[in-house]
């Protein structure tokens, strides 16, 4: 069997789809609103200035599927890509992480997910009665929506007076709990959210996200790497299933096993950030010499989309693109690397939520042409290509990309 990598840049949508105006997100542009504002100089910082600088990315094609999305040239330099390039569109009902990897893998999520209402007091006290009662709490904090480093400055002190768990969500399916990593501890988080996994199934909500923190103080409370995700299992077999029917490996890089609920997995990786799974991807493709290594670089999403952090968007994608090399360098003849994202952020659009998006389409490796792949009518087509080209039975949705 063949090896195939894919970089999931998590939230880097390349603009609207036809029908984000259902979603309140007509006009965003993750990728194309970053790029503009760099070249206005509105991205700079101590990090940073100036233009983006993503020439490997480009090269590949990144910015060849963003120009073919929006219709129109972005203020890009060396925008002539080697590789096979697109954009997709998604075929799910939403915005959400699952929904995006699961189509990637072949498996659209046609159906809507359970989700909470924008208001104060958004769970049900049904909901939260049986949580303090399973999961021997003396009571919550928050119950609202919000943004995750938002909602620990701001219930984070009266969390460690009362040793209450702040539980809040967004407009994804989710359910999150954030507790202090030493005084509430981590395993303690980790099994109420095993219970509130459980309550919530009932209400078809797909994630209960364990958010540990550590500090003392509003000021200097910070969100550890020590996050886990319990995730609904895919409702049908994946392209990850697919490969291990096959012999082949599968690889987790960050929280890949989380999403797909360890379906399909070999064995997980875990990093503390976007260039630590990119030093654990190249240890990986030493040891992985067949099969897929499935990374995500949560980053982009947490850190910057979410926060409306558009120089430090910036920054980690230019980041990025220097360790492109690195990749390319451990490249074998036959492999083909996917760089695709599962959803939007668009760090210029208003509040803190995902946004519906186009996702890039671009395939690179020695054996890859380059050609332009056009309109992709589900994120699924990426799935079915990956499966051509590592020679495993194709997936039940999903047409192969020309990359040859």
């Amino acid at each position: 069997m063949k090896r195939s990598i894919i970089l999931v840049l998590d939230s880097l949508g390349l603009g609207s789809s036809a029908d984000a105006h259902l979603y309140g997100d007509d006009g965003a542009d993750t990728f194309g609103h970053i790029v503009e504002a760099c070249a206005k100089g509105n991205a700079d910082s101590n990090l940073r200035s100036g233009p983006l600088k993503i020439p490997n990315l480009l090269r590949w094609g990144l910015g060849a599927a963003a120009n073919l999305s929006r219709d129109q040239e972005l203020p890009l330099n060396g925008n002539n890509p080697e590789g096979a390039f697109g954009y997709a569109c998604e075929l799910s009902a939403g915005k959400d992480t699952p929904s995006g990897h699961w189509e990637i893998c072949g498996l659209p999520v046609p159906f809507e997910w359970g989700t909470f209402p924008n208001k104060v007091n958004c769970f049900p006290d049904s909901l939260l009665k049986k949580l303090i009662k399973k999961g021997r709490i003396d009571g919550t904090l928050a119950n609202k929506h919000a943004s995750g480093t938002e909602v620990i400055r701001e219930f984070g002190e009266l969390h460690l007076e009362t040793g209450q768990p702040i539980c809040y969500t967004s407009a994804d399916s989710v359910f999150q709990i954030a507790a202090h990593e030493e005084t509430f501890g981590l395993e303690r988080l980790y099994e109420l959210c095993e219970v509130a996994k459980d309550l919530v199934d009932d209400l078809n909500i797909t994630r209960v996200i364990a958010r540990p923190f550590i500090g003392s103080c509003n000021s200097d409370f910070k969100r550890t790497s020590n996050r886990r995700d319990l995730t609904t299992p895919p409702n049908g077999l994946t392209l990850l299933d697919y490969i291990k029917k096959a012999g082949g490996q599968v690889v987790s890089l960050g929280k890949i096993a989380d999403i797909f609920s360890s379906q399909g997995v070999t064995y997980s990786v875990k990093g503390s950030n976007n260039m630590d799974l990119i030093d654990q991807l190249l240890i990986q493709m030493q040891k992985v010499k067949e099969g897929l290594i499935f990374v995500n670089l949560n980053d982009f999403d947490t850190l910057y989309g979410h926060r409306r952090d558009v120089s430090g968007y910036a920054y980690a994608l230019e980041q990025l693109d220097v360790r492109m090399i690195d990749i390319e360098n451990r490249l074998n003849n036959d492999d083909l690397v996917l760089i695709t994202a599962d959803h939007g952020c668009d760090p210029t659009w208003p509040g803190s939520d995902h946004t519906r998006e186009h996702v890039p389409v671009v395939f690179y490796g020695n054996k890859v042409k380059n050609n332009n792949l056009g309109e992709r009518e589900s994120f699924a087509d990426m799935g079915q290509t990956i499966a051509n080209h590592l020679e495993i039975n194709p997936l039940p949705y999903g047409n192969s990309c020309q990359l040859i």
